[in-house]
């Protein structure tokens, strides 16, 4: 592995892009550390220190940005959202889903929309996040609201608005200048270097929590939850398809073999992101209404991760909500019609609604595997909260599958680059 990263930079451009993704990711950094005007500094480090489980979740994926308010709080969050919304609308909008099929061009409008909905989508939880941060919605170990903007008044709220705002945008900006030139998908690299960035702190308290033998028991787990995400990204079912000849002239076409990759965990984490998003609406909602027995229950329950309710249910969203992504992002009829225009039929299965039905029938058998695998990652950190009352789970959940998810992405990117040149890579 060494030498395929010392192949890599005596290569110039390939030299120049990873430099370029290691200068994009040191700004984003900076970014997560400057806090946006107004905020009260004392509160936000206590806050980073000791703040609730809801609250780390999502401070996840902004690399601690989000308890301190930061210029980058929102992180790449909103962009997510906003992708995953434009995909599902294609399957419902026609207009969209002509688009989809217009090849580059309507790739193109999909991404012009998909940032405009970004920002609209920052501005709202902008305000959202500063009202909570005012109200009490941030709240420590303790359970104690923490106030970050001890003076609240319009003018201060539509500044730190427009700020954050401002850094979902550049965030957004960063992430396509890594995809255009830089290593890797941009938005995932930047996702990757905010959980990666927290990985050292969380080892560090598991180590004073527990001491050396938990924490070395812990890391030698996390070992083996590494390989098995491996086996489970990587695993796939391949549904052989067979071209018919064609003769178009003088020349004869198809004939030839291939076959459909099916994916054990065709939907990646965003059964975890969605299943994180529906948790914290109910937390959102009861410090609107403020009905105490409603709070109580969230506050034990949903919102408490070390509960047994908060367990079962948040595994049983992942997994929901991984058959309902497979079912977004694979059409089987949509492929199953693609192959019978182009000739292709699997052997033994007819062309047509048959082919369709089969893949279905695939598709759905070999996503519960996968759905149950990442529903276990998923709730590993609140196993070890009830168990082991440890906050901090460095090799659990969102973040493992995201930091090898994107290792793996990248590596590939990375090795099909040296092959290219004729130098040695990672899997040689």
């Amino acid at each position: 592995m060494l030498k395929a990263v010392v192949n890599a930079f005596k290569i110039p451009d390939l030299r120049k892009k990873i430099l370029f993704t290691l200068f994009i990711i040191v700004i984003f950094r900076i970014g997560a550390f400057l806090p946006a005007p107004g905020i009260d500094s004392e509160a936000a480090r206590r806050l980073a220190e000791s703040s609730d489980n809801l609250i780390r979740l999502l401070n996840l994926f902004s690399g601690g940005a989000l308890t301190q308010l930061a210029v980058f709080a929102l992180g790449i969050m909103p962009y997510i959202t906003a992708s995953i919304i434009m995909q599902l609308l294609t399957v419902v909008i026609p207009k969209l889903e002509a688009w989809s099929k217009e090849g580059e061009t309507g790739t193109k409008k999909i991404t012009q929309w998909t940032r405009y909905l970004t920002i609209g989508l920052a501005v709202m939880q902008s305000t959202g996040v500063s009202f909570l941060a005012h109200r009490g919605g941030f709240r420590d170990s303790n359970n104690n609201p923490v106030d970050l903007i001890p003076n609240f008044t319009p003018g201060r709220v539509a500044l730190i608005v427009l700020t954050l705002t401002a850094g979902t945008a550049l965030v957004m900006w960063l992430g396509e200048q890594i995809s255009q030139r830089g290593m890797g998908n941009g938005m995932s690299v930047l996702i990757f270097a905010s959980v990666v960035s927290g990985l050292p702190g969380q080892g560090a308290n598991i180590k004073a929590q527990l001491g050396w033998a938990w924490f070395s028991l812990i890391m030698a787990l996390a070992v083996l939850i590494i390989v098995g995400i491996v086996i489970v990204e990587q695993g796939q079912r391949r549904i052989p398809v067979q071209y018919a000849k064609r003769v178009v002239g003088r020349k004869m076409y198809g004939g030839s073999s291939t076959y459909i990759p099916l994916k054990v965990n065709q939907s990646g984490v965003i059964p975890i992101i969605f299943a994180s998003s529906v948790l914290y609406f109910p937390a959102l909602i009861s410090t609107v209404i403020q009905w105490k027995p409603l709070r109580s229950f969230i506050d034990n329950h949903l919102a408490n991760q070390a509960s047994i309710v908060h367990i079962v249910v948040y595994g049983t969203l992942v997994i929901a909500f991984a058959y309902f992504y497979t079912a977004i992002a694979f059409n089987p009829l949509d492929v199953a019609d693609n192959m019978k225009k182009y000739g292709g039929f699997i052997p033994g299965i007819r062309p047509g609604r048959a082919t369709a039905e089969h893949l279905d029938f695939i598709l759905s058998r070999i996503t519960l595997p996968g759905a149950l695998f990442i529903a276990a990652i998923a709730i590993l950190p609140s196993i070890a909260l009830a168990t082991l009352d440890v906050q901090d789970l460095p090799f659990g959940g969102t973040s493992i599958l995201i930091t090898v998810g994107v290792a793996l992405e990248m590596m590939k990117q990375l090795e099909s680059q040296l092959l290219m040149r004729h130098y040695e890579g990672f899997l040689a």
